[in-house]
């Protein structure tokens, strides 16, 4: 937290500010900083593949079932793996969770909980097929400056379930399904709509990941660079 408020600090000299949402320039305007001096700079994700084959081989080497709900993220409270896991309750599918232990004893917690795979950390490389092997991913984060799996998860052909109120409504751009980060209820009927609205989904998410890639992110940094030197 103290260097993240050295980092705010050290921005309200700057002459433009870069954020990658929305929501987080909102917050910057919350605490001072002029909206004409920030910039909005979505990140990006770049196409990889996911072919059948590729599938496969993650769901052999991580003992993947056949058919899964995915969740990617470091576990901490933030990522609201309580109340999905409770959402999952009342959802036929098994519950897989990708991402290293983080803070908030999250992972010892819930590391009984029925009908769910904790993958631990995953190899980026690995990481694509896993989300092109998910029926969906299920991102109801109570809290995020962009959320970055949102547009992995859509860029490998999976259809998302993220939150509304936050920066990764944002992210997803009306190509994913909104549910109440807060309210257990909302999040299973979120993944229950996107179980059956799949092929919509997949084409909409396609189409808003093409929009966001790493290239288009460079090339903005760079002219909000050459901005600020005149």
């Amino acid at each position: 937290a103290r260097v993240l408020t050295r980092a705010v600090d050290r921005a309200r000299s700057a002459r433009l500010v870069t954020c990658p949402s929305v929501t987080v320039a909102n917050e910057l305007v919350g605490i001072g900083f002029d909206r004409d001096r920030i910039r909005v700079i979505p990140w990006g994700v770049d196409p990889h593949d996911t072919s059948d084959s590729l599938i496969d081989r993650a769901r052999a080497t991580h003992t993947l079932p056949e058919r899964y709900v995915l969740a990617v993220g470091t576990l901490e409270p933030r990522k609201n793996l309580r109340r999905l896991i409770a959402a999952m309750e009342n959802v036929d599918l098994p519950l897989v969770v990708a991402g290293a232990d983080g803070w908030g004893g999250i992972a010892r917690e819930l590391a009984d909980s029925a009908d769910v795979r904790f993958l631990g950390h995953v190899d980026p490389a690995d990481l694509p097929a896993i989300y092109a092997g998910a029926e969906l991913l299920a991102y109801p984060s109570e809290d995020e400056g962009f959320g970055l799996p949102v547009l992995e998860a859509m860029s490998a052909g999976t259809p998302v379930v993220t939150s509304r109120g936050t920066a990764t409504e944002d992210v997803a751009g009306g190509a994913a399904v909104l549910v109440d980060p807060y309210d257990t209820a909302s999040i299973t009927a979120g993944i229950t709509e996107a179980l059956v609205d799949r092929d919509r989904l997949i084409e909409l998410g396609r189409h808003r990941a093409a929009e966001h890639t790493w290239a288009a992110t460079a090339t903005a940094t760079a002219a909000v660079y050459r901005e600020a030197l005149g």
